[in-house]
């Protein structure tokens, strides 16, 4: 294959992943009632956490930071969070392991009625099922965000997202960002309707 080709080849995979996600009425459904419970807690005063793993944390830390900044236009700041102090997980990570650096830090700082978006390709990274078990214990809902159907994640969270990208770690990512970005709309569209009253 010519490098043009191996490009094509790339996105028409990445595509058929959209196209899947689209036609997949319980992802769809996940989607919309993950940002009505996130929208909820930000009206009822809570905190939105967000955590992962590598490419997971940093959409964790995108997801934060449209919330706390902003998407497409002004409005004002909602409370969110990524799990990504670097003192903490250095931390957590020498004195306890670093399967408890988000569940830690959930304990410390979870109140009941926040939600915490836990992201994990694979459904069954340890330190964020921890995480998800301290949120519970705490009174705080999930939200699990993941590419395999019937891993560890969809039996705990209290909405399930599975893309449905195929093996590949990086195609599930770019799933994620799309469900990351519409779910921020959706917020906004609840809390700030003004900001789509030209539509």
């Amino acid at each position: 294959m010519t490098t043009k080709e191996h490009i094509l080849a790339a996105l028409e995979d990445a595509r058929i992943g959209l196209e899947n996600l689209m036609r997949d009425d319980a992802a769809l459904a996940a989607i919309g009632e993950a940002a009505r419970l996130m929208a909820e807690t930000i009206r009822g005063g809570g905190t939105v956490w967000s955590c992962g793993n590598g490419g997971s944390l940093c959409d964790a830390m995108h997801f934060a930071e449209e919330m706390t900044g902003r998407f497409r236009s002004d409005r004002k700041p909602y409370a969110a969070c990524a799990i990504a102090d670097a003192s903490h997980l250095a931390c957590v990570g020498n004195d306890y392991g670093y399967e408890h650096v988000f569940s830690r830090w959930i304990e410390a700082h979870g109140r009941k009625g926040d939600v915490l978006l836990a992201i994990t390709t694979s459904g069954t990274s340890k330190n964020v099922l921890r995480a998800v078990e301290a949120a519970r214990a705490k009174g705080v809902r999930v939200v699990g965000l993941t590419g395999r159907p019937g891993s560890a994640i969809t039996d705990i969270a209290d909405v399930s997202i599975v893309t449905p990208a195929g093996r590949w770690a990086d195609r599930v990512q770019e799933l994620h960002i799309k469900c990351i970005h519409i779910m921020i709309e959706l917020i906004e569209r609840e809390l700030d309707p003004q900001n789509y009253a030209g539509e």
